[in-house]
C-alpha cells in the first residue's frame, strides 16, 4: 500500500499524477487527509481523501509519499502524527518519496543527512546536509525517492512504480499513457 499525505495547500499534480500512475500499475494507493476527508489544494481544488491519518495501517505501508505545495508541506510539518508516521515508515524500511518542497520535511528530521536528493529549485538551503543533485527530475538514494517539482510529476510517478514493481511495470504504464519524455 502506498499512502500519499495530503495537507491543506498540497500541490495537485504532485499528488494526483503519481496516484494515477501507481494505480494504473495495479498498486494500491490511499490518499490520506491530515485534517479530515476534504482537503483543499494550493489552487483551490478540493480532493476527497480515501482515509484519515488515524486510519493508516503502518503494517501494510510499502511507501509513504509526500507531495509538495508550501501549504501542504507546512501542514505536514505542523502535524506530530504525520511526522511520527514518516519516522515509522523510515524505521520500518518502507520507501519514502517526496517531491518539490516536501524533501525539506525529510531534511528537517534528518532522514536526508548525507543522502542524494533533489528539491524545488531555490530551496536547496533548506535541505540540511543532503547532497542536492541540481538539474535532476528524480533522484533515488536507497529507499528514498525525491522529485524536483510539478513538472517532474510524471517522471517521479514512473520512478515510484519502478522502485515498487520494477522497470518493466513502469515501462508498461509509460507506454499505456504514451509518455515519451
Amino acid at each position: 500500500m502506498v499512502y500519499i499525505l495530503l495537507g491543506e495547500g498540497f500541490e495537485e499534480s504532485e499528488a494526483v499524477v503519481p496516484a494515477d500512475l501507481l494505480r494504473r500499475a495495479g498498486i494500491e494507493v490511499a490518499l490520506v487527509g491530515l485534517d479530515g476527508p476534504q482537503v483543499t489544494s494550493a489552487r483551490g481544488i478540493t480532493i476527497t481523501a480515501d482515509v484519515s491519518l488515524e486510519e493508516v495501517d503502518a503494517e501494510r505501508m510499502e511507501m509513504l509519499m509526500l507531495p509538495g505545495g508550501l501549504g501542504g508541506v507546512e501542514s505536514i510539518q505542523m502535524d506530530l502524527f504525520a511526522l511520527a508516521l514518516i519516522q515509522k515508515a523510515w524505521d520500518s524500511g518502507a520507501y519514502l518519496a517526496a517531491i518539490c518542497a516536501a524533501p525539506t520535511i525529510l531534511a528537517h528530521i534528518g532522514i536526508l543527512d548525507r543522502r542524494k536528493a533533489v528539491c524545488f529549485p531555490g530551496m536547496e538551503d533548506q535541505m540540511g546536509s543532503a547532497v542536492v543533485q541540481k538539474g535532476h527530475k528524480t533522484v533515488v538514494d536507497g529507499h528514498i525517492v525525491t522529485g524536483q517539482g510539478p513538472g517532474a510529476a510524471f517522471d517521479f510517478g514512473l520512478k515510484l512504480i519502478e522502485m515498487l514493481r520494477g522497470r518493466e511495470a513502469a515501462q508498461q504504464v509509460r507506454d499505456a499513457i504514451h509518455y515519451d519524455h
